[in-house]
């Protein structure tokens, strides 16, 4: 057996092992040369996609990982009708209400909102229902929030945020932590009161209790779309 095959099947051993991966277009597709792990398919939920890539990651052998996994859309949607709920999202959220906001179409930049005195650019593009985020935001909080946004439209299947944020910021547990927090405050289906959120390196916990499996899946959800969480441990309970 050849050493690529050796780790490609590994790496199978590691994607079964995981309980929460559902492939949903037949087995996850993988490729490896020279320490890159190609994976490609369709996954349930952005769950599956975060655990894919970390069960894969923990191979020694594996350097970096092309990500060609992509999310089952709750709504099949075009691509102009995606980019068009992406970008009403981001004009209605108060915390990007200073970003200029534009749409790539058919090739072109259309501006949607000239923000005056605008701290930042938000350049849509949607292609085969994946959303790429381009320009510079004023802080970690707005990327992050205007990555969630995308991610909650119905028909996206993957999210690339490529925003920028100027001046630059480090990275922080609260940083992440405080938008995890306001991600569950503003899912209108999630009982954000009743659930904890901590943040240890990129490691977000959920701790609390919620009414039903269906709120405790939708909170994970919600902290993996966040930028920047490497890993999510859902320790909420389901009332009896």
């Amino acid at each position: 057996m050849s050493g690529n095959q050796d780790i490609l099947d590994r790496v199978r051993g590691a994607l079964r092992g995981e309980a929460r991966i559902h492939p949903t277009t037949g087995p996850i597709h993988l490729a490896f040369a020279d320490g890159d792990l190609t994976m490609e398919g369709e996954v349930a939920d952005v769950a599956g996609k975060k655990l894919a890539l970390e069960c894969a990651a923990r191979l020694p052998e594996v350097i970096t990982i092309t990500d060609r996994l992509h999310v089952r859309p709750a709504i099949p949607m075009s691509d102009g009708d995606i980019r068009d709920h992406v970008h009403n999202a981001l004009l209605e959220e108060t915390i990007l209400a200073t970003c200029t906001i534009r749409d790539w179409v058919k090739g072109q930049l259309e501006t949607i909102r000239e923000a005056p005195d605008a701290t930042g650019t938000i350049d849509i593009r949607v292609e085969d229902g994946i959303v790429t985020l381009d320009g510079d935001v004023a802080g970690l909080g707005e990327k992050r929030f205007a990555g969630v946004l995308a991610w909650w439209v119905p028909g996206s299947r993957d999210v690339i945020n490529g925003l920028g944020v100027t001046p630059p910021e480090q990275d922080s547990e609260a940083g992440i932590t405080d938008t995890v927090r306001q991600v569950l405050e503003k899912d209108l289906f999630v009982a954000a009161e009743s659930i904890l959120v901590n943040t240890r390196g990129a490691v977000v916990y959920l701790d609390g209790t919620v009414p039903r499996e269906a709120e405790r899946a939708l909170a994970e959800n919600d902290a993996w779309y966040v930028f920047g969480v490497d890993k999510v441990v859902n320790r909420l309970t389901v009332q009896t």
